[in-house]
């Protein structure tokens, strides 16, 4: 017998009101009966930080989080932040600098820096090193993710439409 709850949830500008499980995990529920996988799902403990996604602008790992506490909130997924046509400018700077390899950390990393830039729109190269130490990529040496990183930050502040 399953136990289910309807949410009213808005993700990426679009509301949604769907009956979920109450176990069910944010994660699980975006990528599943939402179809936005790009939140990706490594080590479902919250250590690798492939999940985070942005809950009211916060970022959060979605492994951690059932779907139903999200009633009533925002939550902002890597397919929000921009389109292959209109790369946010954290997106294009990560394409410039090669800040990925694989791929399946950089949803993750995206969306941590994303409210970090938020928070702090010029951070130190220190500043983002400490942020993304919760975010485990085992093919670059972060060098190129924190070069994007950089980019992004001085392009956000100087107002470059790249």
């Amino acid at each position: 017998m399953s136990d289910l709850r309807r949410i009213r949830i808005e993700v990426n500008g679009k509301n949604h009101e769907c009956d979920v499980e109450t176990r069910l995990h944010l994660a699980d529920f975006l990528r599943h009966q939402l179809g936005f996988t790009g939140t990706h799902v490594g080590c479902e403990h919250g250590v690798c930080g492939a999940c985070t996604v942005l809950v009211d602008g916060l970022s959060v790992r979605s492994c951690l989080m059932f779907a139903v506490q999200l009633d009533g909130h925002k939550v902002t997924t890597i397919e929000g932040l921009g389109s292959v046509q209109a790369l946010s400018k954290l997106q294009q700077a990560f394409h410039e600098e090669h800040g990925l390899q694989c791929g399946f950390c950089t949803p993750g990393i995206l969306m941590t820096l994303v409210e970090l830039l938020k928070e702090n729109p010029f951070p130190t190269e220190s500043e983002v090193r400490d942020r993304l130490s919760g975010n485990i990529c085992r093919c670059t040496g972060y060098e190129s993710i924190v070069d994007a990183a950089l980019l992004a930050a001085k392009r956000i502040a100087e107002g470059d439409s790249k």
